[in-house]
């Protein structure tokens, strides 16, 4: 039997280039999308091979781009920033705004809930990072041995006994701020471009970062060391690591690649088909991408090439033994038979796991190494 990454379904509906998706392990069936159309969508998955997904309702309010959404940890809430300076959180039941923070000069790049939901972190064209809560209050502005240039990604470590927030920007730096005081801990510094995203495994041991180099670089957060670099071969738009597999998923250019840390070698290597007469057709740019809850489903969300409609969301799960005529893979290790088995997790698994039966390859618990956060989000 061997498996591989099927093409499972796409979603439609933004009119504008899909920026962001979220995810959440409480809510396997809920996803949320930001666009350059000013909206968030929230979509419901059907199952259906027909028709994949609905959107269930559209989160409107911000009058600029929304660059990101997050949800809280009980899947009660969002939060998103953009490019009219502000944030704004997000009841997902009623899909209003219950909170708007104001603070930054210039366009919010990226925003992250702490673990317990008690903290927002949001980075921005204006060069700073600000620590808020939920009421909307920013509680402390990060200048001091800031980014110089913008902060693109900002992101909260899920490790309660190293309470940290990890940021990268256009400087080309990674920074590792104490959350106790929001004072530097950690510069790291190797990459030769911009930086546009900055990931934290699930354990908060690692992070990895990537930008206009193409390079994907492996930090220790423990020790403040660089580990290795990944070469993707074109400029990395997002990352995140598998919730249950010491894998790291990358959206490079067109494509995505998906290594494993553990033999630093390459999983499989996803690439959209361009069907178009036009000679100057392009394959769309992913621009972001997430996981399920139980690892077995990669959702990437590419922005628009000329060839291709302002909005296309394809999903790929793993499949055994079959193979789908939508599928259009590039796996450069398909004889790497053992990599693809679970057998090497890191203590990296959600909450609970949860199937959204996708496909036929499931992944058995493995028991939880980290703390697990209240479900609420304080008033």
């Amino acid at each position: 039997m061997t498996e591989q990454m099927t093409l499972r379904g796409t979603l439609k509906g933004h009119n504008g280039w899909v920026t962001q998706i979220a995810t959440t392990p409480q809510f396997p069936d809920m996803i949320l999308s930001a666009s350059r159309d000013k909206t968030i969508i929230m979509w419901k998955l059907t199952r259906d091979e027909t028709n994949y997904g609905i959107p269930q309702r559209a989160l409107r309010g911000h009058s600029h781009f929304v660059s990101d959404v997050v949800i809280s940890s009980d899947g009660q809430f969002a939060l998103s920033g953009s490019w009219d300076g502000t944030l704004r959180l997000w009841d997902l039941t009623t899909g209003t705004t219950t909170r708007r923070f104001v603070g930054h000069t210039k366009d919010v790049l990226s925003v992250a809930f702490s673990s317990d939901n008690r903290q927002i972190v949001s980075g921005s064209r204006d060069k700073t990072i600000k620590l808020w809560n939920t009421l909307g209050v920013c509680k402390y502005t990060v200048q001091d041995e800031s980014h110089s240039e913008w902060v693109s990604c900002v992101r909260f470590s899920p490790n309660s006994s190293n309470p940290i927030i990890v940021s990268c920007g256009w400087d080309k730096l990674v920074k590792v701020w104490n959350l106790a005081n929001c004072k530097l801990k950690t510069n790291h510094i190797g990459h030769t471009g911009y930086l546009n995203t900055v990931t934290v495994s699930p354990d908060g041991s690692l992070c990895a970062s990537g930008g206009k180099d193409g390079q994907a670089m492996l930090w220790d957060l423990n020790e403040g060391k660089h580990l290795y670099t990944l070469d993707g071969g074109d400029i990395i738009n997002a990352l995140c690591f598998s919730p249950n597999r010491y894998w790291l998923c990358a959206a490079t250019g067109p494509s995505i690649k998906i290594w494993d840390l553990e033999g630093k070698i390459i999983v499989d290597e996803l690439k959209q088909e361009v069907i178009s007469t036009s000679s100057k057709a392009e394959p769309p740019q992913c621009t972001s991408l997430a996981w399920s809850a139980d690892g077995q489903v990669t959702r990437p969300f590419p922005a628009p090439c000329p060839a291709s409609p302002p909005a296309l969301s394809p999903f790929w799960g793993r499949e055994k033994g079959k193979e789908d005529f939508r599928t259009a893979p590039k796996s450069r290790h398909r004889h790497h038979k053992s990599i693809l088995k679970p057998a090497q997790m890191k203590n990296w698994l959600p909450p609970a796991p949860q199937t959204l039966e996708l496909s036929s390859f499931t992944l058995s618990p493995a028991p939880r190494a980290d703390f697990d956060p209240p479900r609420t989000l304080p008033s």
